[in-house]
């Protein structure tokens, strides 16, 4: 099957961005914000595009990691699942081709100005017009860019050009009274005009056809969204301080009662050919962005496989265009311009607080294949900011816009349970959602017990790898260990056999085929070398095999259950995540794994000569922990301390009955005792770490409701060390 071709260039899809956005919101829409909010309009443009920068961060970072075509349609699809996907493709393209039939319906008004013809005609130019954006948009998207480009340009000098001339024009007692519906209007005036700016992101659509996206996709979204709303505030600070809000408020071709106002009917009449010009070309690159969500759903087998084709002479998705286009002339011919633009708000805010939810979900999950170049900056409180104020914007559009959410989800779980419900692939939310988030989500949770009843072969089989039956211990390899064979000493240390199992996993988005990982590649050539090298070393022998998988929590459970092995042995960040909604695969590990397993943080120290095991208040069994320690150190031929942080409020009797307990329990070890009285625990551990090469840690017997609310976030002990971190978790 034929693909789309990268030929869009960063001053392309920064003039598809702004043809996006600079068209209707500027164009027509003042007036009727105006008649909603009095002189404060410019102030509504101002917020609006505050509220929308989350989203355009969390897009620029989801682009730099999944730069195909579907823009937010993939983003949500990969973190939440194909249910989510499904609704939110379908509310996506609603969302551009309702904004895109706006511009249509909206320059009708400007087009009445050049040409003296009947009002109820309008509406059969438009269906004209979309016809020829339709024919534009199957001869190829380089045309559509480079047309873009010459229109942006235009406009954005028609604009500046207005506001050289309006600003020393305004009459500061037209901006009063600032709120003419107090802050109820302002903030309805916010949601109402938010879709002005969704051109922003729209560029994420066509990211399959973008080069350099990684680098590119960001940087336009940032800069385009500087300039428009730069330009917004500007014109309609302008608008309000040169005409009558009474005036403005039932007047749908603000611009060009502008250009009439302050250069005279010829200027206006300029003006208002170029105002046709822009609004057909804001709804020519809403066509080419909304037509890639049904395109991209059909990829992902949600839509039928019809929906996919790419012309064989264009390479354009012939008939998702044809379709999106058939969708407009219908809302074109019977809706009005107001339910317009609700309908186009209220999709459009739900989409982006589903795409700033994305960004956390796989920031926290922290999924092996999600590798941003590019990442939002001040997360996670952009993030939750884009959230909660899209939240109530979403709530001041109406009650219209919200009964139309939820029956656009109806049909989206509809289509999902027509085409996709035999999807096998799942979102990030799925495989590491506790079940509260899942029975939120998805009305069910995942279950393993299927992985517990299957026999050896069984789980070798599902994972096509052949596990040694002399392993004791498994070393899984997921691509961020800082020091792989330090790892591998360290299982070889508590490895009660004589054979050690690594594998190099990789872990890759359902959607994606495995069959592109299967091959070998450098970096796993390269691996497997220095692990081979290390076997002569340890007089152990290691077995080195690469897998791919869709659900690295699957693997890891069917590794876990394996019956012979005692230990995983896994690098570590020191974080780890096991919140009410999701947690990360260590976090997930936590909670499901039924071995022995060892998390492994290194911070530059490999060789372990001197180590201190510190017991926490409700660790583990001690004695396990003791015995585990000292077989490490005589691996390494070390010494250990045994540290206890006690109290102030210790009692004399409590500490000998400690020394008691813990000098029998080090007897015939290479460890000594250390007893430490102090306030601050986490401190006094740091301190102590600077004189050691490795802290061994026990994990917490479980977690309170509070750190399951909020997450643990991070092992206090285990960030605050000097030293490397071994935290062993020893269930059997």
């Amino acid at each position: 099957m034929k693909k789309l071709e990268r030929k869009l260039t960063l001053p392309t899809i920064i003039a598809i961005s702004i043809g996006g956005m600079l068209g209707s919101g500027i164009f027509v829409l003042p007036g009727i914000a105006a008649a909603k909010t009095g002189s404060s309009i410019w102030l509504a443009y101002l917020i609006a595009a505050i509220c929308i920068l989350p989203a355009a961060l969390s897009k620029s970072e989801l682009s730099s990691a999944m730069p195909k075509s579907g823009g937010a349609y993939v983003y949500i699809e990969r973190a939440f699942g194909p249910i989510m996907g499904t609704i939110s493709g379908i509310g996506l393209w609603l969302s551009l081709l309702l904004k895109s039939s706006f511009a249509l319906v909206g320059f009708g008004a400007y087009l009445l100005v050049i040409i003296n013809i009947p009002v109820e005609y309008i509406k059969y130019i438009s269906l004209g017009f979309l016809l020829l954006i339709m024919i534009l948009n199957i001869l190829g998207v380089k045309k559509v860019g480079k047309v873009q480009v010459v229109v942006v340009i235009i406009s954005l000098i028609t604009l500046i050009s207005l506001l050289f001339m309006g600003i020393p024009m305004i009459d500061k007692q037209m901006l009063t009274p600032f709120m003419s519906n107090k802050t109820t209007g302002l903030i309805s005036t916010i949601a109402f005009v938010y879709i002005s700016y969704a051109g922003v992101t729209k560029i994420a659509a066509i990211a399959g056809e973008v080069k350099n996206p990684t680098k590119n996709i960001p940087l336009a979204m940032i800069i385009s969204l500087l300039i428009i709303t730069v330009i917004y505030v500007a014109i309609a600070f302008t608008l309000v301080g040169n005409i009558d809000i009474k005036e403005l408020s039932e007047d749908i071709k603000p611009i060009h009662t502008l250009a009439l106002l302050l250069g005279g009917p010829n200027f206006a009449y300029i003006i208002a050919g170029i105002g046709v010009v822009t609004l057909i070309s804001m709804a020519n690159s809403g066509v080419l962005a909304s037509s890639r969500f049904p395109f991209a759903m059909a990829g992902d087998k949600l839509l039928p496989k019809q929906m996919s084709k790419v012309h064989p002479k264009y390479l354009t998705p012939i008939n998702t265009i044809i379709l999106t286009c058939i969708m407009m002339a219908l809302v074109i011919l019977f809706l009005d311009v107001e339910k317009i633009a609700k309908l186009a708000s209220a999709f459009k805010v739900m989409m982006f607080i589903s795409v700033n939810l994305s960004v956390i979900i796989l920031r926290e999950t922290a999924v092996q294949w999600y590798d941003p170049k590019y990442k939002s900056p001040l997360y996670p409180y952009i993030q939750l900011f884009g959230i909660f104020s899209g939240i109530i914007l979403l709530f001041y559009l109406g009650f219209m816009p919200i009964i139309a959410i939820f029956v656009i989800s109806f049909i989206g779980y509809i289509i999902y349970y027509i085409y996709g419900k035999n999807a096998s692939r799942t979102g990030v939310m799925t495989q590491y959602g506790h079940i509260p988030a899942l029975y939120i989500l998805f009305g069910k949770k995942r279950n393993y017990k299927h992985l517990k009843e299957l026999e050896d072969k069984e789980r070798e089989e599902m994972l096509n790898i052949s596990i040694d039956k002399d392993a004791g211990v498994i070393v899984p390899l997921l691509g961020n260990e800082i020091a792989p064979t330090t790892l591998i000493e360290i299982g070889a240390s508590l490895n009660a056999r004589s054979k050690i199992q690594t594998l190099n996993i990789v872990e890759v988005p359902d959607q994606t085929s495995l069959d592109a990982f299967l091959e070998e590649k450098p970096k796993t050539k390269s691996l497997e070398r220095i692990v081979k090298k290390l076997d002569s070393r340890i007089q152990q022998d290691i077995y080195f095999e690469s897998i791919a998988t869709h659900k690295l929590s699957e693997t890891m459970q069917v590794l876990s259950e394996i019956t012979n092995i005692k230990w995983l042995i896994l690098s570590w960040n020191g974080r780890a995540y096991n919140g009410i909604f999701f947690n990360n695969p260590i976090g997930w590990i936590i909670s499901h794994i039924n071995s022995n397993f060892a998390l492994f943080k290194c911070n530059g120290v490999t060789e372990f000569n001197n180590v201190l095991l510190s017991i926490r208040h409700n660790s583990q069994d001690i004695q396990k922990l003791i015995a585990s320690t000292n077989s490490l150190c005589q691996y390494f031929n070390s010494e250990f301390t045994l540290l206890h942080v006690l109290n102030i409020d210790t009692t004399t009797e409590e500490i000998e009955n400690i020394k008691k307990t813990s000098n029998k329990a080090l007897s015939g070890t290479k460890g000594k005792l250390l007893l430490k009285i102090s306030d601050d625990p986490i401190d006094s551990v740091s301190n102590l770490t600077s004189e050691y090469d490795l802290l061994i840690l026990g994990t917490p017997k479980k977690d309170t409701w509070a750190t399951m609310l909020f997450g643990t976030g991070k092992d206090k002990f285990a960030i605050s060390s000097a030293c490397s971190v071994l935290r062993l978790t020893i269930k059997n």
